[in-house]
């Protein structure tokens, strides 16, 4: 396994890419989320790139454009279709890799589910998909959390017997709580960001493997939409399979989340 630095073409910018080798024809793109460069938060992706190139399977990592090294302006995960789509020409062209997974977390998932089918991805592992909308791009605003995430964390509360003792001994402000909950019991329509995933998810005939982080924020907002009647089509799919990890960890830091997650992706790259 050797790790090695590239430079790929994008429209008429650059992006910054490792690549990581291996013997195996079926490659690993990873598309970082938010402004997250691709070294990953505390070099959580790096890592995850060399356990699977640990496998015999090349992964390859860039970042965005007008991200870390990366030349030219962030547009945000909106503006992504061409930088995802010349990372895997690389990995086609100049890598002859013969199938290509792609895995992404929070906008990066939804980024690959509307942009990966025109550039040629062959399967997918989205995590914790982002469909809250923001007044902007979600990497540079506050988001509108959803009120059944909120509703979701709520209820954890309050089926934790430690909830009530808070309760009494003033820890809790019941004020805030009563507030909390009541915002919680409000309806809502899905958002337009989840009915676009929703179309885009769709049109996927490609194996996709969803995974989820149930008591992340980000994750409950999209399962909230996932159940909802817009998605009831979308769930008969047989190529779209959802999976539940019982953490909080958006980006699947701990030990035991990051080798699900590492199991997940590895059974979708022997299975492409």
């Amino acid at each position: 396994m050797m790790r090695s630095f590239h430079a790929i073409a994008c429209e008429r910018e650059t992006l910054a890419a490792t690549l990581d080798t291996g013997d195996r024809q079926t490659a690993l793109l990873i598309v970082s989320g938010g402004n997250e460069i691709r070294s990953g938060a505390h070099a959580g992706m790096a890592q995850l790139a060399s356990r699977i190139a640990e496998q015999g399977f090349p992964v390859l990592r860039y970042d965005r454009r007008g991200i870390g090294e990366s030349s030219g302006q962030n547009s945000g995960f909106l503006g992504s279709a061409e930088d995802i789509a010349a990372a895997v020409r690389f990995l086609k062209e100049e890598q002859s890799a013969q199938n290509i997974v792609a895995f992404g977390n929070c906008d990066a998932a939804t980024a690959l589910a509307l942009f990966g089918p025109d550039a040629g991805i062959d399967g997918y592992v989205l995590a914790n998909p982002w469909v809250i909308e923001t007044s902007n791009a979600p990497d540079t605003q506050e988001p509108t959390i959803s009120s059944a995430a909120i509703r979701s964390r709520y209820w954890d509360r309050i089926k934790n017997p430690r909830t009530v003792l808070d309760l009494l001994s003033g820890k809790i402000d019941f004020r805030k709580l009563l507030k909390g909950l009541k915002q919680a019991s409000q309806s809502e329509e899905n958002s337009a960001l989840s009915l676009r995933l929703r179309d885009a998810l769709a049109g996927l005939d490609q194996e996709t493997n969803i995974l989820l982080a149930k008591r992340d924020t980000t994750a409950r907002a999209f399962l909230a939409a996932w159940n909802s009647a817009d998605f009831e089509p979308i769930r008969k799919k047989a190529s779209i399979t959802v999976e539940n990890l019982d953490s909080a960890s958006h980006s699947f830091a701990d030990i035991p989340a990051r080798n699900w997650l590492t199991g997940k992706i590895l059974e979708s790259l022997r299975q492409a």
